[in-house]
């Protein structure tokens, strides 16, 4: 290969072009990303910059590795013509390549209804996003809205009063983060939020906007009304996959791939990062997406790899997803696919007893998932044995086949089991507890 191409220019591409050069590819890198910046620390818009604890300057990635990269900053990708090893750039100028990677990632979903074109609502999504909501902040001293309740919008809540702002969050949903953590966990961090002062409007719908000089007026379908000085909108996020309409890719929420990260239908070209969504070896054969951060490094590293080796000798890429959250100082770790589980064990408490701290997910008599709330080490301790637990069921000797189309998977619904009272809070904690507990009588009558 002469020429890689990478559209997409965030920390999945720079991560993966210091892979390309690690590996001794030695001929042209090309970066394509429509924003005007470099690599820059996305989790952090909720957090450290919206709370003025760090300046944008400071959200940029070094390389750690002088990458020789050439880069296309403000160019958006326009269109792919794959048998011809071509993107299309604005202009009409074909960029050549012999490989290709996608990393294109997600923008922000739109809210229908919503009055994007006041300047008091944004969305939650790139650095500009998080300067424009940083100004309307600094212009108001009223109330502000989150819609959705997911990680985003729940770590800017936290964030809001960390700045003793006011804030709502609004959501369909009865409690937070439910289709990730499960309704069980989803209420305790709602409790850790409202002990916070954050006033929780959910299981509700948005009837009305209205918007005025007195701020932006929302009416609920419980007849509340709500008026306020900046609306977030963080109602999810979708694949940005426009630009390969007509590519004869299957883009059915994101890029379909091989597990190796090869796209499926093309030859040449690896997808990583929230766009791809792969099957991971380590769990089953269902193509999902993984939006998180340390996703986004290992898959964009592990591409690279795969796109230099070729289908014929590349290796299925099988991590053990880790995601973190902190919220009014609690932090919120995770391992594995919470979010597949089919059922729920608290595996302890808090030593006051005010919250579960270590929770697993089980699936088919196996543990897929845990998530501990301030409890660091013990996480440490468990992921590693999750790591081994789930150890990969991978030939060595042939390739995985491709995946079929498969419909995105639906998280199925949890059952729940609180066994505090059998584990004390300073006792070891161990993985394999997951599975021996599906004995107990109260799993197997399905309470």
């Amino acid at each position: 290969m002469e020429r890689i191409v990478i559209v997409g220019a965030g920390l999945t591409a720079l991560r993966a072009a210091e892979r390309l050069r690690e590996q001794k590819f030695d001929g042209e890198i090309v970066i394509v990303g429509d924003e005007p910046y470099k690599p820059y620390h996305r989790p952090a818009l909720s957090k450290q910059l919206v709370t003025g604890k760090l300046a944008s300057k400071d959200l940029f990635f070094p390389a750690y590795h002088d990458i020789d990269a050439i880069w296309r900053t403000r160019t958006r990708a326009h269109k792919l013509d794959h048998g011809r090893h071509v993107v299309h750039l604005p202009g009409g100028e074909e960029l050549k390549y012999d490989g290709l990677m996608i990393a294109t990632g997600v923008e922000a979903r739109h809210l229908a209804g919503a009055p994007r074109h006041d300047p008091r609502v944004h969305a939650l999504r790139t650095l500009d996003d998080a300067i424009a909501i940083k100004e309307t902040l600094a212009r108001s001293k009223g109330r502000v809205v989150v819609i959705g309740t997911g990680f985003t919008g729940c770590e800017f809540a936290s964030s809001c009063r960390e700045m003793n702002r006011d804030v709502t969050i609004i959501g369909r949903s009865k409690t937070l983060f439910g289709k990730a953590l499960g309704p069980e966990l989803g209420a305790a961090i709602g409790d850790l939020h409202r002990r916070h002062g954050v006033d929780l409007a959910l299981g509700v719908d948005i009837r009305h906007w209205a918007t005025g000089p007195e701020g932006v007026a929302i009416v609920l379908s419980n007849e509340r009304l709500i008026t306020a000085a900046c609306v977030v909108l963080a109602v999810g996020s979708m694949p940005s996959t426009d630009w390969l309409a007509g590519s004869g890719l299957v883009l059915e929420d994101g890029v379909l791939c091989e597990p190796t990260c090869h796209v499926v239908g093309a030859s040449d070209v690896v997808a990583a990062g929230d766009v791809a969504r792969w099957p991971n070896l380590r769990f089953d054969g269902v193509p999902r997406r993984v939006e998180h951060w340390l996703n986004a490094i290992e898959m964009g590293r592990a591409a690279a790899e795969n796109l230099l080796a070729g289908k014929s000798r590349a290796k299925p890429f099988t991590p053990l997803p880790r995601f973190w959250s902190e919220q009014h100082h609690v932090r919120i770790q995770a391992a594995g696919i919470p979010a597949i589980g089919q059922q729920t064990m608290y595996l302890s408490t808090r030593p006051n007893g005010a919250e579960r701290s270590i929770t697993g997910y089980i699936r088919a008599g196996k543990p897929v998932g845990i998530v501990g709330l301030n409890q660091p080490r013990t996480m440490i301790h468990l992921t590693r044995q999750l790591d081994q637990k789930l150890r990969p069921m991978v030939p060595t000797t042939e390739r995985a086949r491709t995946p079929r189309r498969t419909p995105v998977e639906n998280p199925a619904s949890s059952t729940a089991e609180t066994l505090s009272e059998r584990t004390p809070s300073n006792a070891k904690i161990d993985v394999n507890e997951l599975s021996a507990r599906l004995t107990a009588p109260a799993m197997r009558n399905g309470r």
